[in-house]
């Protein structure tokens, strides 16, 4: 990992408590003596810490170097997950927030042929290119009745972690995402209106949400990322 990545990894795990809210900008300037603007600007990305202030803040989060590590590099038992088949089932708040999942996080492993995952095409923001690309998740009944018969109970999807963008995938077809509404993960289609995200069920027996956006929120931030592959059971 050289200097730049160490930045990159904790800006997100940073992003992923505050997410999480178990941290805030203001907190961390308090606990680290840093400026909250010069933490600010390192949480978007216009300037970088110096080595003391990362020191400061790994202390003041309770975090090693290598705990920003990419799980499967610090464990060395899973490959290479871009080349290879094997995609972590993990929970919907892990899907959500963690931008490595370490071996705890993982509930199974879904085996997928690897020319699906060569064969798949991204979008992805600066930000979502340093996250772990895929993972899988189940649907529960409560939560797939809003897509049924796309989605069926306990259906398992595959979630593409880098397509944070509303273009449409294929023509004349209605992407599905992964949708961080509240603390919930939400499958639906997706409309950007109005500085509003529209929620759109596929049963049209289910309303259709509307989450209001913070003026500085945008909307690939919602996005846990798009459902590239659904397995509903026999």
């Amino acid at each position: 990992m050289n200097f730049t990545q160490m930045h990159d990894y904790l800006r997100l795990e940073l992003n992923r408590r505050i997410q999480r809210g178990t941290v805030s900008v203001s907190l961390l300037a308090r606990q680290t003596g840093l400026g909250q603007s010069h933490l600010s600007n390192f949480m978007h990305s216009r300037r970088q810490l110096s080595l003391d202030a990362i020191d400061r803040v790994l202390a003041a989060q309770h975090l090693t170097a290598a705990d920003l590590l990419p799980a499967l590099a610090q464990i060395g038992v899973l490959p290479d997950l871009e080349e290879n088949d094997m995609i972590p089932i993990v929970s919907h708040a892990a899907a959500l927030f963690e931008p490595f999942i370490r071996p705890p996080a993982i509930q199974s492993i879904l085996h997928l042929p690897a020319k699906v995952l060569t064969s798949i095409r991204t979008r992805a923001s600066s930000t979502r290119r340093a996250w772990q690309r895929f993972v899988a998740i189940r649907v529960p009944a409560t939560d797939a009745m809003a897509m049924d018969p796309l989605v069926l109970p306990e259906a398992i999807v595959l979630l593409d972690r880098h397509y944070v963008s509303l273009a449409q995938y294929r023509p004349n077809r209605p992407n599905v995402y992964a949708v961080r509404n509240g603390a919930h993960l939400t499958l639906r289609y997706v409309d950007f209106l109005a500085a509003r995200l529209v929620l759109r069920p596929h049963n049209l027996a289910y309303p259709v949400d509307v989450i209001e956006m913070d003026s500085n929120e945008s909307y690939s931030d919602l996005l846990a990322g798009r459902i590239a592959l659904i397995l509903n059971e026999p």
